[in-house]
């Protein structure tokens, strides 16, 4: 009886009892006006790089996004001085370039409510999104 639930159970799970990977969300917070990353972030970046077994197969979307403080021209600049500071310390850890891809929003998607401190302060980020790669 137990070598008939375990055929059915690798019948079932593809053959295999690994998990498959899933997606996942990293926010990177900067301070207004600024696209400097800090130690902690860049820290804690770093772990989650080195815990994703098999990076090569991931897409990795990133996202840079900005408070409504400023003109446009300014979140624009700032908006791509993020993306390309993340993309920066990716390509430091060892992440190859060719699977990252982004995509600058300055102020023109916010998640959060850009009339409350609160909401700007979590508006001023880039979002890194880990996807993995069907085969």
């Amino acid at each position: 009886m137990r070598l008939i639930i375990l055929f059915y159970f690798l019948l079932v799970s593809g053959g295999s009892f690994a998990q498959e990977p899933k997606e996942i969300l990293r926010s990177i917070y900067f301070g207004g006006g600024s696209w400097y990353i800090d130690a902690e972030q860049k820290q804690s970046l770093e772990e989650l790089i080195q815990s994703i077994p098999n990076l090569e197969y991931y897409e990795i979307k990133i996202t840079s996004h900005t408070d409504n403080i400023g003109g446009r021209e300014f979140n624009e600049y700032l908006s791509r001085m993020r993306s390309s500071s993340v993309i920066q310390q990716l390509i430091d850890f060892k992440v190859p370039q060719e699977i990252i891809r982004y995509k600058d929003f300055a102020s023109d998607a916010p998640v959060f409510d850009n009339t409350t401190n609160e909401g700007r302060m979590r508006n001023r980020r880039v979002d890194i999104l880990f996807t993995p790669i069907p085969f």
